[in-house]
């Protein structure tokens, strides 16, 4: 801190990122690629609820109705993750752990079998690339599958990730192309003349910026100096999460990713080239707690067991639990927000890793141009409400 009458330290970048999540790192990292100077700000760049999240890239299992938009934006990120893992693996010489390994969605009893014949309907409908399987077609992709299993899916351009991977080659990538990263928290945003000018750091600092970033997951809007009215409320939803070992005499015990809905909450399995296996994940409205409870281990390793019953055979080396960013629409926030100098990139809930290569394009195509690209249209943040008060 200053010492007493002393005036704070004033630096100034173009861009100025509030959040060092995968996301926040992603438009860090794209956006001085357009030439930008760029500055982040987070304790611990690298963190948040990427460590805890599996990784599926899954577009298209993870469709709801209503959600034709959220689909189009998955499906587009979908589509550049090879070549944004590879250019990130080419710059920093780690790998992100990116397996096209495919999704298979099962169902365990008649009622869920009927409701993924609607879901494979509707993807039909919408031109999507599903194949219905008989549950010996499923047992056959995935032998370790219960017997009980009467049918599924399979999407073979669904795949995987591994978000802690990622974000360490994020932070490296950034780094690499000079993005500079101040491991502080965001204390106050500062705005002047009704325009966001940067934030102030809680070591006294002050930094400056001709746009400013939220990024900060379900925090964005909790940062004290944001007018009311400019975000809308981002929601915490906890998450617990298990990994496994699979011994190397039992690999592969899964070859791509598996989900299926049993006693009405989803879960999913995601095994991993290395022999881990991740479980996930419960739901909970719980605010910022991120407390691992014995009853979300129970309740997970339960229904993993119905559905693959040698999964309680692995030795457990892990559990966590991380919070998704909600908004109202469990839609993201992307762009310029009704404060001027002040850009939205948060709000991913469930989608935050898959989101990642699109959000990092779409908000460094905004910042260098000062244009909202289209793709990005159905998510503006002030969707929800343009007013800001004083």
């Amino acid at each position: 801190m200053p010492a007493k009458g002393e005036e704070a330290a004033v630096a100034h970048s173009d861009v100025l990122v509030v959040g060092g999540g995968v996301i926040g790192l992603g438009v860090a990292w794209r956006t001085a690629q357009r030439g930008l100077s760029v500055a982040l700000v987070d304790p611990a760049p690298g963190g948040g609820a990427a460590q805890v999240a599996a990784g599926m890239l899954a577009p298209v299992t993870e469709l709801q109705y209503g959600e034709e938009p959220l689909l189009r934006l998955g499906m587009a990120s979908n589509e550049r993750y090879a070549a944004f893992t590879a250019e990130l693996t080419e710059l920093t010489g780690l790998d992100t752990g990116y397996r096209q390994t495919g999704t298979l969605a099962v169902a365990l009893d008649a009622d869920d079998r009927a409701e993924l014949r609607e879901l494979h309907a509707f993807h039909q409908r919408l031109g999507l690339a599903s194949e219905w399987l008989t549950g010996r077609e499923c047992r056959r992709l995935e032998p370790m599958l219960a017997p009980g299993v009467r049918g599924g899916l399979h999407v073979a351009d669904d795949h995987q990730v591994d978000g802690r991977r990622l974000a360490r080659a994020l932070v490296a990538a950034a780094e690499r192309l000079g993005v500079v990263l101040h491991r502080a928290e965001a204390a106050e945003l500062l705005v002047a003349d009704g325009r966001a000018t940067g934030v102030r750091l809680s070591t006294g600092e002050r930094l400056t910026a001709g746009r400013t970033v939220l990024a900060a997951g379900s925090r964005s809007h909790l940062l004290p100096g944001l007018p009311d009215g400019v975000l809308p409320a981002i929601r915490p939803v906890k998450g617990q999460v298990l990994r496994l070992r699979v011994p190397p005499a039992y690999r592969p015990f899964l070859s791509r990713n598996v989900r299926a809905v049993v006693r009405g909450q989803h879960l999913y399995l995601v095994p991993r080239a290395d022999g881990e296996v991740v479980i996930g994940a419960t739901t909970e409205e719980l605010g910022h707690d991120t407390t691992v409870t014995a009853g979300g281990v129970y309740e997970l390793l339960r229904d993993a067991h119905e559905l693959v019953p040698g999964i309680t055979e692995l030795p457990l080396v892990e559990t966590g639990a991380g919070l998704r960013p909600g908004s109202p629409d469990n839609a993201p926030l992307l762009g310029p927000t009704a404060l001027p100098g002040l850009a939205a990139a948060t709000g991913h809930y469930r989608n935050g890793v898959l989101l990642t290569p699109v959000t990092a394009d779409l908000l460094a195509d905004y910042l260098a141009t000062g244009e909202v690209p289209a793709l990005a249209a159905d998510f503006a943040p002030d969707r929800f409400t343009t007013k800001v008060s004083a």
